[in-house]
């Protein structure tokens, strides 16, 4: 029986030996690496959280001591940890175990949003509603990476937690990296520490003096935290010369580290001495993004940050590549930046993933990675706007909620040209319910003088990202899915005011009949394809649909009001939310122009949407072709038959 068997919740490890909990760390290493292998996820964070992670639950008491993980995407061990080793088959498949904590999942999950940054807020609060509850003994404690301390709540919230007496451990898990190399001066003073702590490892004598004094100090009676301290301080005599100051320390909070995140002696002496200590503590640990699996520790662009299925033994990837909707924008751009020197390009720690890697090699002086600072992203894009630039702005659609504020106070308020380029819109499927993009339009409509565009195919994207970067006395928007592009989809006719009517019913109109219904079906984004299919269907139902695109969804087109008024009803098919999207802008736009036409909407209701894939969520939730066909069926006739 392996080891890793016998682990059915955290207390399973108070007694065993520090051998059986290395191994452990192997046995689970080697189920991380076949079972993401299989199903696709975060491997590279969580192969090198393995070790800390243990000793954190080794030491500590989860549930009573909560541990938060910033991101949670760096969680898979506490799952194992915590029972769910035998769920990994079903890892962010549809009713199986997500891809970050769950509080659905286990009473060691205390969150489950996977925005970075936010996990010392939720710390400091419940450290105070444990003080307040009277259960100051217990601890809370984060892990935050270094990458998300880029972040400007996480400083925030430092600030907070260093005003008060609570027992927040505060785990710095510092790998050099977010999902690609951690940027900036905090970063720099972070990536200083870590080369010269593995100087100081190399120094002559260094392990003998520890354990000299250690042993020195046990002699004279001296243990608990005070002996941690006293060796600290001994460490700190023999390696004052390498690092004579610790930037943490400026904040107020007890600073010990750095660690050795790999070493589980290590490690567990100093959550030991966190376990006794009174008050806020940052113990800053060193890590190997994707330790004891060298293809993630070699893949220099991303060390496996997330993976689709892949070869275990290898690391090479079983997935069919395509074209994505990624590269289409950035070859847009490329184009854009060799044309204009105005460009410039801004994103939040994510350059690969947004398609702007590219740029920032060929255009490096036009190119700003922020680290994980959506706020600052788009605040900083408005100053770069001011100064003559036309920034574009490339960030996940569901980050951008972050900067709502600046979007619409710092940007659209100034009447100033800046691009945002919303990749992963819509449904992503497996990342679950905090990536799944179906805000964006909502969120955005409301910003006064913005313009929307949700491209069908690639080369509307070309196209509407060509017009956006055109405007001038505003922001702009463009968004596009997560995956591969499908094929172009042409126009029957286009619009004055840049409406692409698709698809219109074939054969003559019987005026004299009262069977004849005519729908105008608005297909936002790559439901246009979806709408070919339910105009296709419904045919046979004497059902007439024409297909519309907008292209550029907000502000409503008045081509649209204007064909509203020759229809019976209106649909607004979109891979939205229903409240405030697309169809709320046209059903206004409608009621403005007094034209009577009703209308409906497919979207989103005002729900998270799970992980699964995105063809499951579509069925599941009536926006998948053969589900939108039977309900605008049901709308327009109520037929029982349709």
């Amino acid at each position: 029986m392996r080891l890793l068997e016998t682990i059915a919740s955290p207390a399973d490890l108070k007694g065993l030996s520090q051998e059986e909990l290395s191994q452990l760390a192997d046995e689970i290493r080697q189920l991380l690496i076949e079972k993401v292998s299989a199903t696709g996820g975060h491997l590279g964070p969580n192969l090198g959280v393995v070790e800390l992670t243990i000793a954190l639950h080794r030491v500590f008491n989860s549930p009573q001591d909560p541990f938060i993980f910033d991101t949670s995407h760096q969680s898979y061990v506490h799952k194992i940890l915590t029972g769910r080793a035998g769920q990994f088959d079903t890892l962010r498949q549809r009713g199986g175990l997500s891809g970050y904590t769950s509080r659905a999942e286990s009473e060691h999950d205390w969150t489950e949003s996977s925005h970075a940054s936010a996990s010392l807020s939720y710390a400091d609060g419940l450290a105070k509603a444990k003080q307040l509850r009277g259960e100051e003994d217990d601890h809370v404690i984060a892990v935050v990476g270094d990458g998300a301390l880029t972040g400007g709540m996480c400083w925030e919230a430092l600030n907070n937690i260093a005003d008060g007496d609570r027992n927040v451990v505060i785990v710095v898990n510092d790998n050099g990296r977010s999902y690609s190399p951690t940027i900036g001066g905090f970063a720099a003073n972070l990536a200083r520490l870590r080369d010269q702590f593995a100087q100081i490892r190399i120094q002559p004598g260094y392990d003998e003096v520890m354990e000299s004094g250690k042993k020195t100090l046990k002699s004279m009676g001296w243990v608990g935290e005070r002996t941690f301290g006293a060796l600290q301080a001994l460490k700190a005599g023999v390696k004052h010369q390498v690092v004579p100051t610790e930037m943490f320390s400026e904040l107020g909070m007890k600073y010990v580290g750095p660690v050795d995140g790999h070493d589980l002696k290590s490690l567990l002496n100093v959550f030991n001495y966190a376990s006794t200590y009174r008050g806020p503590l940052i113990i800053h640990v060193l890590t190997e993004k994707g330790h004891g699996f060298a293809p993630a520790v070699n893949n220099e662009a991303d060390q496996m940050h997330s993976t689709g299925v892949i070869d275990p033994v290898t690391g090479k990837s079983l997935s069919k590549s395509a074209p994505g909707w990624t590269s289409v924008f950035t070859q847009e751009l490329l184009k854009a930046g060799r044309e204009r020197d105005d460009i410039v390009a801004i994103t939040a720690a994510m350059a690969g993933p947004t398609g702007l890697a590219p740029f920032a090699e060929e255009f490096p002086d036009r190119f700003f990675d922020v680290g994980i600072a959506e706020q600052h992203a788009v605040a900083s894009a408005a100053g770069l706007a001011l100064g003559g630039m036309h920034p574009v702005v490339a960030v996940y659609s569901t980050f951008l909620n972050r900067a709502f504020d600046q979007l619409l106070m710092d940007v659209a308020l100034l009447n100033q040209p800046v691009t945002l380029v919303l990749d992963r819109a819509g449904v992503t499927g497996t990342d679950g319910a905090s990536h799944n993009g179906v805000w964006d339009m909502a969120l955005t409509s409301i910003v006064p003088g913005i313009r929307i565009a949700a491209p069908r195919d690639p080369e509307r994207l070309r196209e509407t990202f060509r017009e956006a970067i055109a405007v001038e006395d505003g922001p702009t928007l463009v968004r596009f899915p997560k995956g591969t592009v499908a094929d172009n989809i042409d126009a029957v006719e286009r619009l004055d005011s840049g409406v692409d009517v698709l698809h219109v019913p074939a054969g003559e109109v019987d005026e004299d009949s009262d069977d004849n219904v005519d729908v105008l079906l608005v297909a936002v984004g790559t439901f246009a394809e979806y709408a070919m299919q339910v105009a296709a269907d419904l045919a046979a139902d004497e059902i007439r649909v024409t297909v519309i695109d907008p292209r550029w969804v907000v502000p409503v087109s008045p081509d649209i009001v204007s064909l509203a008024v020759d229809h019976d009803m209106v649909v607004v098919y979109e891979d939205g939310i229903v409240r405030g999207g697309v169809g709320s802008a046209i059903g206004e736009a409608l009621a403005a122009a007094s034209v009577s036409t009703p209308v409906r909407h497919l979207a989103f209701p005002d729900i998270f949407p799970e992980h699964a894939s995105r063809g499951e969520l579509l069925a599941q939730y009536g926006l998948d072709p053969v589900s939108a066909a039977q309900q605008l069926c049901e709308w327009v006739a109520g037929l029982e038959d349709c």
